[in-house]
């Protein structure tokens, strides 16, 4: 029986995959409020990527399938504005179940980076009631890893992919094989060793938008997981 659990959901226009690390600096109330409320439980919510043609409440709605990000710590940035700095790190891919709205609707013209944004949200909050939660919540299952290996042949081939894309994207200049090889240096991605971790990484180095990446995250076998990893490295193989 899959393991259920109700967490908050953080829809950020980016894909989180397990193990990676995200850095987040929180400014609007309904995060601050979630962040509160996650680091007095088990310091965990959900990043999912925001799916603009749908809403919860006329905010922006997830997609289904996200990362568990676990908060590694939380500091403020600067007393004055009450901002957040906080590090969190990837775990678990889950699936939505069940999505449980915020306690008020988002006010008409809202505009969460300006001070007349943040004081209408909380003056709604108030009103609505400071206990409800102004952030989206889910009941979500976890779904299982892929747990097979990736073997270096594959893992050699989706590099060779990776590199005709970049030289496609990157014309008229011409880009070498040892720049290339340089640049996945940087990013940590020489290996003999490959594992899933390591082609999530190669294929967001990879992806001109983060909605490329939702269905890898997607992805349920190796089979599959492969396969959409190749389509988003040979979308561009046919550029001149």
């Amino acid at each position: 029986m899959s393991k259920t659990k109700t967490i908050p959901i953080f829809p950020l226009d980016l894909v989180l995959f397990p193990n990676q690390e995200l850095p987040l600096k929180i400014f609007e109330p309904r995060y601050k409020q979630m962040v509160d409320d996650c680091m007095i439980s088990e310091k965990e919510f959900g990043v999912c990527l925001s799916n603009s043609n749908m809403s919860v409440s006329n905010w922006e709605a997830p997609y289904d399938i996200g990362t568990i990000a676990k908060i590694i710590d939380c500091k403020d940035i600067d007393s004055t504005s009450g901002h957040l700095h906080i590090n969190t790190k990837g775990h678990s891919r889950f699936r939505i179940i069940r999505i449980i709205p915020p306690c008020f609707e988002q006010p008409v013209n809202y505009d969460p980076f300006s001070i007349n944004g943040i004081q209408r949200i909380e003056s709604v909050h108030e009103e609505s009631g400071v206990d409800g939660k102004m952030y989206i919540q889910a009941e979500v299952e976890l779904i299982n890893d892929i747990e097979e290996s990736i073997s270096l042949k594959e893992w050699n081939y989706l590099v060779d992919l990776w590199k005709k894309k970049i030289s496609a994207l990157a014309k008229p200049q011409n880009i070498s094989d040892y720049e290339l090889d340089n640049l996945l240096e940087t990013y940590y991605l020489n290996t003999e060793i490959p594992t899933l971790d390591y082609v999530y990484s190669l294929c967001a180095l990879g992806a001109s938008s983060p909605k490329e990446l939702q269905s890898i995250l997607e992805s349920t076998t190796k089979e599959q997981f492969l396969e959409k990893c190749q389509d988003l490295l040979n979308s561009t193989n046919d550029l001149s």
